[in-house]
């Protein structure tokens, strides 16, 4: 006996997996819950029905008014993130990514769930640690090469400002409150 399933593929037809680049871990080791949740909720706009469609156990009815209005593409977008996060790592995770992924791009206060990162004295160097450090001891780079790339490309920002240069940096007094970091391609 055998069973097959379609392959995941993009609105372009490319197939989405480790070799096409755009690979997602089910283990948290490799793919925080946070960062499966925001994998799904930038999915391509013409990809969110069919992946909802494919991945999720909702009502066939449910999905089909969400196809009908143009308008709730985004809550598609929240509502495909949530179920899958849910189906991987359990309500309680799928609940503190949502509500981190709201608090972070709403501009809300509350952090409690965001992902963060402790820095100690040992990671300063001469008081201050750069950008491309930092992003990496956060786990939002793998080297200073991606980092300083997304930096260059205009993919970071600190504290809502753009990051203008791989070469800045941040003191322990900067940091001493906390500063909050976006990566990205679409900020």
């Amino acid at each position: 006996y055998a069973m097959t399933i379609t392959l995941l593929t993009d609105s372009q037809g490319k197939k989405m997996g480790k070799t096409a680049g755009n690979a997602v871990w089910l283990d948290p080791n490799k793919t925080s819950p946070f960062e499966f949740y925001q994998y799904w909720r930038n999915a391509a706009d013409a990809d969110v029905m069919k992946c909802i469609r494919m991945l999720t156990f909702l009502p066939l009815e449910q999905i089909d008014e969400m196809a009908l209005e143009d308008q709730r593409l985004n809550e598609a977008k929240e509502i495909l993130a949530y179920e899958l996060t849910k189906m991987v790592h359990g309500e309680e995770e799928a609940e503190k990514a949502q509500n981190a992924a709201r608090a972070l791009f709403s501009g809300a206060a509350d952090t409690e769930h965001m992902p963060s990162t402790q820095l100690t004295e040992a990671d300063l160097t001469d008081g201050s640690i750069g950008i491309l450090t930092l992003m990496v001891k956060a786990g939002l780079a793998a080297s200073n090469g991606e980092a300083r790339r997304l930096v260059v490309q205009g993919g970071v920002l600190v504290d809502g400002e753009k990051v203008a240069a791989p070469t800045v940096s941040f003191t322990a007094d900067q940091l001493k409150n906390g500063i909050v970091i976006k990566k990205g391609k679409k900020i």
